[in-house]
């Protein structure tokens, strides 16, 4: 099955992870049954074929057999290990060194790691036909036969794909709900293609069983045409109804302002510069309003404002808005409002560039941290360069490092004065909440939605306590944008519900608990199911014996277990203090005691607050497989696009 040279047990086994120290996951090839163990010890496999298929069992003990036999009788020659340099020109030679057939768990391995890479960093599968790419292959393992583009493109990733998809409608089975994320990519890119083509990502977000958060990429999607709404419906129905989630959408997070028109917002003239990028990416967003602008002019067919109202009408209230992209859209207003701050901003921009380029990495550490090389100086910079909250954390690093860092530049046209020293200061403090706010809904894997309503009370109040002298404007434009954008949240009873089921909120931060009472009682009250006691069964009965019995007269007599109503539930919930215990944790330990609010607690925590994976791979898939390196058919984008986001849900 294998090698002609060779019959190993993993012959009968798919081999899905291997680790440190030979230990390796297989699933088996006859029932799926994952096995773990290490490649010395295989004992484990030949147990379970023994156990579970004996035929199979029997087929690889007489091919053992066989093949000591040859062994034995001189048929089969068998090669020494490569322990000296004077052995490598064995494998040189191609009499002496057999290859590995594909059904080969060994080539099968080193196969599937390179399309792990490929699909891990977003690269272009034609790197496998490059020569030095073989040769690199070859040093590592001569044996290996190298597969070309179009079988890695054609048949490994779409299965790999299948796979996704298997794994994905099995984990929906036992959601009782579920919220969508619908983002849309639409651009002018070699790999995305022209005018009014775009790609649909549909992600579905759930709790399981044991009550773990989930997300999944369930399609990602080529549109074309000019009636991006209606298509994004249909396929939306078409795919929940494949996934068989048709019915168990409880929010559809829409925000189809394409991602090529939105790029991620920075601050207003801090570029940076990594390999000489920064300028033209600055470039690149200063024009986008305008270049959206006209676009919408000249296909009015697919604005924004028409896609909302289109998306509004078919969804109706289960469609909200992203959050977090609601509060960066604050931010912005806000920095907008003042022209000063740009230049301040594009004057420290210069100093921290030139900082970055002159500066040897030792004296950087002590600033940006230990062990700063310029590569990962450059890393820091870009990635900086993408997000205004980190580029904000950059600048307060600088600003409490001024001092150093003036002492050992020797260009002092480019240090900043007391002035503008002062006014970045008051910036960052400023900013510091909407930063933390947009740090902490932004945290994989947790519950994010019942933060969004305390964030926005807590912005409100640091804004209206906050003394400024420089940016008065600024924070007068924040409150503004605040009020306008997101004071709805503070009366929607999804925001309302999700907080007071947080465990470490409640109602503590209400300030009328009778209204928000009435209101979180008939949220609940909507999404809930009667929970009646279980009626016991005739086994259950106490024998005729027991019943009665003197014997046992001593033993006081077992309340009956009645339901409690939704009132009661959510009076004994909200009696007890607050915790800091993580929500998720808190409704698992507590789903007994309080059924119908656990019921609407796994729902409304389903929804994010946050943009998901496949919107951050839209924003960065033009760069990363950019026209000068590949062009990719809408087809192989899809499954590369697709296997991106699920990285996580093949490949732990």
């Amino acid at each position: 099955m294998a090698s002609n040279t060779r019959v190993s047990i993993l012959d009968y086994f798919n081999i899905v992870f291997e680790g440190e120290n030979g230990k390796i996951e297989s699933n088996c090839k006859a029932c799926g049954t994952r096995i773990q163990a290490k490649r010395t010890v295989t004992s484990n496999f030949v147990t379970h074929l023994k156990r579970k298929h004996q035929a199979m069992y029997d087929e690889f003990v007489k091919k053992k057999d066989v093949k000591r036999e040859a062994y034995s009788s001189g048929t089969v020659q068998n090669f020494p290990a490569n322990t000296s340099g004077g052995s490598r020109a064995s494998f040189q030679n191609a009499g002496t060194m057999a290859k590995f057939d594909r059904s080969d768990p060994r080539q099968a391995l080193i196969s599937e790691a390179i399309a792990k890479m490929i699909v891990r960093d977003l690269q272009a599968v034609q790197m496998v036909e490059n020569e030095g790419f073989r040769e690199l292959l070859h040093l590592l393992e001569p044996r290996y036969t190298p597969e070309p583009s179009h079988y890695i493109q054609q048949q490994l990733l779409p299965a790999y794909a299948y796979q996704v998809q298997l794994a994905t409608k099995q984990a929906l089975t036992g959601a009782e709900s579920c919220s969508v994320t619908l983002d849309l990519l639409r651009g002018g890119g070699a790999c995305v293609g022209a005018g009014t083509s775009g790609y649909l990502g549909v992600t579905c977000h759930f709790i399981t069983t044991d009550w773990q958060i989930k997300s999944a990429l369930l399609a990602c999607l080529h549109l074309t045409g000019h009636h991006i709404p209606q298509r994004v419906l249909s396929e939306f129905d078409e795919i929940s109804h494949a996934h068989g989630i048709a019915g168990k959408v409880f929010r559809v997070v829409a925000d189809l302002s394409p991602c090529d028109t939105r790029p991620p917002f920075r601050l207003p003239g801090f570029s940076l510069h990594c390999n000489g990028e920064g300028e033209e990416e600055e470039e690149e967003e200063e024009s986008s309003d305008e270049e959206t602008c006209v676009a919408e002019a000249k296909d009015p067919a697919v604005s924004k404002d028409n896609v909302d109202d289109s998306l509004g009408q078919c969804l109706g209230r289960c469609r909200i808005d992203c959050f977090a992209r609601s509060l960066g859209l604050c931010v912005r207003e806000g920095l907008r409002s003042s022209t000063q701050i740009s230049i301040v901003l594009a004057k420290a921009a210069c100093f921290y560039n030139y900082v970055m380029a002159t500066v040897a990495p030792e004296k950087l550490g002590q600033v940006f941290g230990s062990g700063a090389s310029p590569a990962a100086a450059q890393a820091s910079a870009r990635h900086a360069d993408r997000l205004w909250n980190v580029q904000l954390k950059t600048v307060r690093r600088m600003l409490e490092s001024m001092d150093f860092l003036e002492d050992i530049v020797d260009r002092q046209d480019l240090a900043l004065s007391t002035l503008e020293k002062a006014l970045l200061r008051e910036l960052v403090e400023v900013l510091e909440p909407f930063e933390e706010a947009t740090d902490m809904v932004q945290l994989d894997k947790h519950v994010s939605i019942s933060l969004a309503l305390p964030c926005v009370l807590g912005l409100r109040k640091h804004l209206s306590e906050i003394t400024t002298r420089h940016c008065t404007v600024i924070a007068a434009s924040l409150a503004q944008a605040l009020d306008r954008r997101l004071a709805g949240i503070l009366e929607d009873p999804l925001y309302v519900t999700a907080t007071t089921l947080d465990p470490q909120f409640k109602l503590s931060w209400s300030s009328d608990t009778d209204w928000h009472k009435q209101v979180l009682l008939e949220e609940i009250a909507k999404h809930t199911q009667a929970v009646s006691p279980p009626e016991p069964s005739p086994e259950a009965q106490p024998s005729p014996s027991k019943r009665g019995s003197k014997l046992f007269s001593f033993i006081k007599q077992r309340p009956t277990t009645q339901a409690k109503s939704l009132e009661q539930e959510l009076a004994a919930y909200l009696h007890e203090e607050p915790t800091d215990e993580e929500p998720l944790h808190y409704w698992k330990r507590k789903s007994i005691d309080f059924p119908l609010l656990s019921q609407v607690a796994k729902k409304v925590f389903t929804v994010p607050a946050t943009s998901t994976s496949v919107d951050r791979i839209f924003s960065t898939i033009g760069k990363t497989l950019g026209a000068e390196r590949c062009r990719l058919l809408p087809k192989n984008l899809e499954t590369l696009i697709y296997l991106k986001a699920n990285y996580r849900l093949l490949w732990t």
